[in-house]
């Protein structure tokens, strides 16, 4: 569903769900949502606002989300909780298994990216208590079972799908209604608060697709590198044409050595396609990864590090707005 349509409902569903039984698990009466990365859970606090109580599961730059080992603690902190905000798409699979509580909801990002696979932008997405722990474990399950899936320790990724949702606004504008839509379901009396809240967040992220926007129109076919796909969401919507080798992401992608050949020929693609710029995840890397770095730094090709998780002190509109003015420095000509 578009964002300002769901904003619309958002009075609708509140008084239409009014009748539906909440207990909120905190004793303050505020209630308990739980984010699987500080990414999600800056959004929840946005719009949720002294209402709410956010546990992110993921928040420190040192956490490398695909290697991210969950604990009994975790476990029972998902299980208190009213709701629940993750990723989706192989990313953070390990919710899946900390959910034992009958009929828990949660929401997924990916859902509201268009490309992901057997998902229409949201078409039919439940908006209700259905989408729960029963429908949750069987996303999973297919997830775990689906032929395109690709095992990468613990981190299930899609073949062909960049599960990165989050470096696009306009994911981030579909799932912060629908977050919206989920707490004025659970807490009636602050409907209004959620939609307000809900609706000066997606005033900011118009900002931030202006901003998307004149950067892009900069662009004269800017090729880039990069080590893995972290940030292509955010470079693809700038216009940027990302010209790294295939052979070399998948096998970043798979959890897997990167054959020397493929390393070579991706060295040859950085000293001979022009490259004006090569991305880097900063909470990930390996031997393949700092040739590439070191090889462009002594090249003079600008690097720019991006992460998984939200920098402190920072929301997400300024963290990506830093991101995208980061990016439009990198390309700036070098008098």
């Amino acid at each position: 569903m578009h964002r300002s349509l769901a904003l619309s409902l958002l009075a609708v569903t509140a008084i239409t769900l009014a009748g539906c039984s909440s207990t909120p698990a905190a004793e303050d009466g505020r209630l308990q949502v739980v984010a699987t990365t500080s990414v999600y859970g800056s959004i929840v606090e946005e719009i949720g606002g002294e209402h709410v109580v956010v546990t992110s599961l993921i928040s420190s730059a040192a956490q490398d989300p695909h290697e991210y080992e969950p604990s009994s603690k975790d476990k029972l902190i998902v299980n208190r909780a009213d709701l629940v905000v993750s990723n989706g798409g192989g990313y953070d699979a390990f919710v899946g298994g900390l959910i034992t509580k009958a009929e828990l909801p949660v929401i997924e990002a990916v859902s509201f990216a268009p490309d992901y696979p057997g998902q229409s932008a949201h078409d039919d997405h439940a908006h209700d208590d259905e989408h729960a722990h029963d429908d949750h474990q069987h996303d999973e399950a297919a997830a775990h079972d689906d032929s395109t899936a690709d095992e990468h320790e613990g981190h299930d990724h899609i073949a062909g799908f960049n599960e990165h949702v989050w470096y696009d606004p306009a994911v981030v504008a579909g799932l912060a209604a629908e977050v919206a839509e989920r707490l004025s379901a659970l807490d009636p009396d602050n409907a209004a608060d959620y939609e307000q809240n809900a609706l000066a967040l997606g005033a900011d992220l118009d900002g931030l697709s202006e901003e998307i926007k004149a950067l892009a129109a900069a662009q004269d076919h800017t090729h880039i590198l990069v080590t893995e796909p972290v940030a292509l969401r955010l470079t693809d919507l700038l216009g940027m044409h990302n010209v790294t080798p295939a052979a070399f992401l998948e096998a970043v992608e798979e959890g897997q050595d990167v054959a020397p050949a493929t390393l070579l020929h991706t060295l040859q693609v950085l000293e001979d396609d022009d490259i004006a710029l090569v991305v880097a995840n900063a909470q990930t890397g390996g031997n393949e990864t700092e040739r590439i770095i070191d090889d462009a730094e002594k090249a003079g090709i600008a690097v720019l590090e991006f992460s998984e998780v939200l920098p402190d002190g920072h929301t997400y509109v300024t963290w990506m707005s830093e991101n995208i003015a980061a990016l439009a420095r990198a390309l700036e000509p070098v008098s």
